[in-house]
């Protein structure tokens, strides 16, 4: 049966910046599809953990700084650890920093690129390194962004990174896919999280965007769980590289 394909049952599953938005819908629904989750966040997922659990799947809660490269190592260990192997990554932690490029500092150029693209691409490294090492391959599922395909405006280091995630995206999958490891990114649209709530609080601006996407609403962070599921699942074994854009149609406007 092809529903079989998506089972996720004692899968585990890495996912980073998973305390709210984004990242907590895309854990909710690996746990749904029944993965036990590594959540790393640099302040705490208990509201993740909490709702994780009540879905009766194991919940490791993990404080790490992904500004640096320090905490991978200790990441990698202690999910080893608890579970004894990795599955899945999701790399969705990431930040944005809002200016107009004539004024952008090297401080706002560099925090965001730093966790948005070095580490994501640091992580990736040291967990395919463990997929190798299973002999069993293993997924990969990056968080782009429109800005991946998008010029956008007052973001100059986010469309940057988020470039860059796509781009990389592909070349890990080229290297990867032969250790069966599959490397994919889900590129949200305008989505209702803290990350927007300066856009969605600009009556004009908020009009704007909604009039561009023809399902005529912001996406929530619900609607990354089913791309993220397949991702992560066997239905998507020979999916390599791709980018995914969970837009409202707005890609296709």
């Amino acid at each position: 049966m092809i529903l079989n394909a998506f089972n996720l049952d004692g899968k585990v599953a890495i996912v980073t910046g998973c305390n709210r938005g984004l990242g907590q819908g895309i854990a909710l629904g690996l746990a749904q599809a029944g993965c036990n989750i590594v959540g790393v966040s640099s302040s705490g997922s208990e509201e993740t953990k909490a709702k994780v659990e009540a879905l009766g799947r194991k919940f490791i809660d993990v404080r790490a700084n992904l500004m640096k490269l320090d905490d991978i190592p200790s990441i990698i260990e202690l999910t080893l650890e608890q579970f004894g192997a990795i599955d899945i990554l999701v790399n969705n932690a990431g930040i944005i920093r809002r200016e107009d490029a004539i004024n952008f500092s090297e401080q706002d150029w560099d925090d965001v690129m730093d966790i948005n693209l070095k580490t994501t691409f640091f992580i990736s490294q040291a967990v395919a390194k463990q997929f190798i090492a299973q002999g069993k391959g293993g997924k990969i599922i990056n968080v782009a962004s429109m800005l991946s395909f998008q010029g956008g405006i007052r973001v100059p280091s986010y469309t940057a990174s988020k470039s860059g995630v796509m781009g990389v995206t592909r070349l890990m999958a080229n290297e990867w896919a032969k250790h069966n490891i599959n490397v994919n990114a889900i590129a949200p649209g305008y989505m209702a999280t803290d990350n927007t709530a300066q856009l969605r609080a600009d009556e004009q601006r908020n009009a704007q965007i909604l009039d561009r996407i023809p399902a005529e609403r912001w996406g929530e962070p619900a609607d990354l769980a089913g791309p993220a599921v397949f991702l992560a699942s066997e239905a998507a074994n020979y999916v390599n590289g791709f980018t995914v854009a969970v837009d409202g149609g707005w890609l296709a406007r």
